[in-house]
């Protein structure tokens, strides 16, 4: 009889166990975004915060951290506890930021835990107005005349802006004179007013200046037109299909997270994106959801990015600061 009773009461353990680690989230989740608001990173975690906090019945906050081109926002993650509740919403930045340095701060791999690709967004080449060149082709021969009398901006050493530009730049066969911002209202400011040529930004960050006339748009990146501008060439249209560089967004953890979550945190982000206000909203910004990712697909993801931009930044000569 002692045998059953202690028998019983580790059967009831256990399955207090299970049920307490089944009650995912306790508490609000903070996700980081590594740059200002009003970047995509910044967009696409605001407008998931809201169905995932309805389903949860806990706060999804959203804490914005930018400064050093994404690094300071991925940096405080990784000293982060992985037990769940904090993540980041990152971009090919957080990839590229570490190997831009002598000493990085993390590994974008190693020191953290995948969980989804939440959205795909290209960018748009746009060009203060009076630039004397109406279309990609155009504007190629332009800088080629003299790449030293042009320049384009970004916010910063490895960001998705700078690494477009010089991937647009790689294409073109041009090295044009890159001028880093730390807000964009700056890089839009010093735009308009003709002392910066171009930008090479995401949709959702140059949406307002392409369609309020300020800033006039030559071509989206990606190999066909954007829904959300339908009258933008794509940059394969317009013969540069080198140029293309659409950008990748997903949510990460530090190291350690417990797959149990990852792999419900990553379900609930794909229905998420997957309801019809959400996917508006996405698509709206020229973004596209991610409807089949999950922590595997999406650390397959980051490993062949990694292997790219270690590729792309010895192409260009770039070298670690």
């Amino acid at each position: 009889m002692k045998r059953m009773h202690s028998l019983v009461a580790v059967l009831l353990l256990v399955m207090a166990g299970v049920a307490g680690a089944q009650k995912f989230p306790e508490r609000p989740i903070r996700v980081i975004v590594p740059l200002p608001p009003g970047s995509s990173s910044d967009f696409l975690s605001r407008t998931l915060s809201v169905p995932l906090s309805e389903l949860y019945g806990q706060q999804v906050v959203v804490d914005n951290r930018p400064g050093a081109g994404g690094l300071i926002g991925s940096t405080l993650l990784s000293k982060a506890t992985g037990d769940g509740y904090t993540y980041a919403m990152v971009a090919p930045p957080h990839t590229v930021g570490p190997l831009l340095q002598k000493t990085p701060p993390y590994h974008p791999i190693r020191d953290f835990t995948m969980i989804t690709e939440v959205a795909s967004i290209p960018n748009i080449i746009a060009v203060y107005p009076n630039l004397p060149a109406k279309n990609i082709r155009e504007m190629v021969v332009l800088l080629q005349k003299d790449p030293s009398k042009y320049n384009y901006g970004s916010l910063g050493i490895g960001t998705l802006a700078h690494i477009a530009g010089e991937i647009f730049n790689q294409a073109a066969g041009v090295r044009t004179v890159h001028v880093p911002f730390k807000v964009v209202p700056d890089a839009f400011g010093e735009t308009i007013a003709g002392r910066v040529h171009y930008l090479v930004f995401t949709i959702p960050t140059i949406l307002p200046m392409v369609r309020d006339g300020r800033l006039r748009p030559l071509a989206v990146t990606s190999a066909k037109r954007n829904p959300a501008f339908p009258s933008i060439p794509s940059i394969v249209e317009e013969g540069l299909p080198a140029a293309q560089s659409d950008g990748w967004f997903g949510l990460i953890g530090p190291a350690g997270v417990p797959k149990r979550i990852t792999t419900q945190l990553a379900a609930d982000i794909r229905n998420a994106v997957s309801q019809p206000r959400i996917r508006e909203s996405f698509e709206k910004m020229g973004a596209d959801p991610a409807l089949n990712s999950g922590p595997e697909t999406y650390d397959k993801l980051m490993k062949s990015e990694y292997d790219r931009y270690v590729k792309l930044i010895k192409d260009v000569g770039l070298t670690p600061q």
